[in-house]
């Protein structure tokens, strides 16, 4: 077994399979075969004792940016990693070196184009932040706005792009050649991981990604979204509104005190609702370094690289899933996994069911505070991994979004259950998700298909009254009873003549919507929308009498 790895990448292959080696050759590795990965005369000739978990982020750190990043995604995996190396990894989050200022003041002069004191009337050389792509530091413009600027780190997309040819190759190997790369399929991971960190990279969608989640989120009145400064921003350089506040995780007992955190971890977790299950984009990395606590007691979220989108579908799928959950019904659970993913040669519904049915049980007998709705969302990740059921990338990254909000809520309010949030929440989803499907354009798709039912019915009307007239309408009747065919007739044209008046109505309800008056119901025109009613008053009482009083008169035979 070999790799066909490019020679100039073929140190960086060797030091991502002496990782693999290093920390899972008492037990995973084995299991995986990476050993077989490495040449005999590259392989030690005293392993050691197997390195402490802690080890892991010291030689992620080691192997540069990249390398980080993936740290931080191991450590929302639990389906992947041991508990000892989540824990270890999680420190990744936000204690990263920062590079040189005189590095930072070159790549913002470079994209500004000008010279920096034209543009900032001062720039702290000491960064608030870094982070494994880039830094930020606090600015001030000439007109006395405060600002703070995220500037990318130097040569990190060669290095980024370098690596990730690396890591397919290990990801590909792995899923080829290993029991566990077939279990968990690496490559679809690495693919993922490759979409998210270029994303991060391209820092003009981030600014898009703040001006859409700040126009989502304006009507929680304690959430904060940093807007951007469209002038002075590039692919490398984002300058955006600066919102001064701390880590809620680094709160002191005596604010803590003093905060209403029951009413801010229901928003937070409300305005995630929203953002999953009605607008399809959300932030997806809200870990304790990017939520902070503003002075006036508000809930700022920062660092959009990282987001996601759920499409309609998709997001019907998870509302009953997460309610399921929630309400710990096992059968519902059971069935929504499976319409979720997608089954593989060695499913096992029975081992899923029972699987589904301890993992529910335990959290429903947990207490409140012990109840974990992103650490139940993983571990059902893990649960059809076993039981031969592929996951799409979006149930893993909502696992990971919902985890770092639990840590988020618990840490406001000791006893916030998010479970019983989404219950309270549920009815105000379904209408937001009813209104945010009702836009003008699906209106005026719906005008145009009844315009176009229509201009067609009266040619289908004649075409069955030609039928009828030219004595071309043929019916298999065993018993001939005439009064009843008569009737019958006749409610089949009572049937076309409410019809065409119920288009008559919906025609002319469409052309009444261009004509401006100052009598509105909902936002339209008040005529157009009472013609509307009426059409779906007339329409409904027609199905009524369909469906019930034609019903109950069904020949017997």
């Amino acid at each position: 077994m070999s790799l066909s790895l490019k020679p100039k990448h073929f140190s960086r292959y060797k030091d991502i399979v002496w990782l693999f080696y290093k920390y899972g050759r008492s037990d995973w590795a084995k299991a995986a075969g990476v050993s077989a990965m490495l040449d005999p005369e590259d392989q030690p000739a005293d392993a050691g004792d197997s390195p402490d978990a802690t080890q892991l982020a010291d030689d992620l750190e080691k192997m540069g940016p990249t390398f980080i990043k993936l740290g931080q995604l191991l450590s929302t995996r639990p389906d992947i990693m041991p508990p000892a190396y989540l824990q270890a990894l999680s420190r990744l989050q936000d204690k990263v070196e920062p590079f040189p200022f005189e590095e930072a003041r070159a790549i913002l002069a470079e994209e500004m184009g000008a010279r920096l004191p034209k543009i900032f009337a001062d720039i702290e050389p000491r960064p608030l932040a870094a982070a494994s792509l880039g830094q930020v530091h606090r600015a001030t413009l000439h007109d006395g706005r405060e600002v703070v600027i995220k500037i990318q780190r130097p040569d990190i997309r060669e290095l980024v792009t370098a690596d990730m040819e690396s890591l397919r190759e290990v990801a590909h190997f792995l899923d080829q050649h290993t029991e566990l790369g077939k279990r968990y399929e690496f490559g679809p991971i690495v693919e993922e991981f490759e979409r998210t960190i270029l994303s991060e990279l391209d820092y003009r969608q981030e600014a898009r990604n703040l001006v859409t989640l700040g126009a989502n989120l304006k009507e929680f009145k304690h959430l904060r979204v940093p807007a951007p400064i469209a002038d002075l921003s590039t692919s490398r350089v984002l300058t955006m509104q600066y919102i001064a506040g701390q880590k809620i995780t680094a709160l002191s007992p005596v604010v803590r005190l003093e905060l209403d955190g029951a009413m801010l971890a229901e928003e937070l977790f409300k305005a995630y609702l929203q953002q999953i299950l009605v607008d399809g984009f959300y932030h997806a990395d809200p870990h304790p370094g990017n939520v902070l606590l503003t002075k006036d007691s508000c809930i700022a979220l920062l660092d959009l690289g990282m987001v996601a989108h759920i499409s309609p579908h998709f997001q019907d799928k998870l509302l009953h899933l997460l309610l399921a959950v929630s309400e710990s019904r096992t059968d519902a659970v059971v069935t929504r996994l499976i319409d979720v993913g997608e089954k593989k040669e060695n499913f096992n519904e029975k081992k899923l069911n029972r699987a589904v049915n301890d993992l529910i049980a335990l959290n429903k007998d947990s207490t409140l505070k012990g109840i974990n709705v992103g650490r139940v969302v993983l571990e059902l990740g893990t649960i059809t991994a076993d039981c031969g059921i592929r996951m799409p990338q979006e149930f893993t990254m909502l696992g990971k979004t919902l985890l770092n909000l639990d840590r988020l809520g618990s840490t406001l309010d000791p006893e916030f259950n998010p479970n019983e949030s989404l219950r309270r929440n549920a009815t105000h989803i379904l209408q937001r998700r009813l209104l945010h499907g009702a836009t003008s354009g699906n209106v005026y798709s719906a005008l145009m298909e009844a315009k176009e039912f229509a201009e067609k019915l009266p040619m289908r009307v004649n075409r069955i009254l030609d039928t009828i007239g030219n004595n071309d309408l043929e019916f298999t009747i065993h018993a001939i009873d005439e009064d009843k065919l008569m009737a019958g007739f006749q409610k089949v044209a009572n049937r076309i003549s409410q019809g065409l008046i119920l288009a008559a109505l919906i025609v002319g309800a469409a052309l009444m919507m261009r004509i401006k008056t100052s009598f509105r119901l909902f936002g339209y025109p008040g005529l157009a929308i009472i013609l509307f009613l009426l059409a779906a008053a007339g329409g409904i009482a027609m199905i009524i009498q369909i469906l019930i009083i034609d019903s109950s008169h069904k020949p017997k035979h």
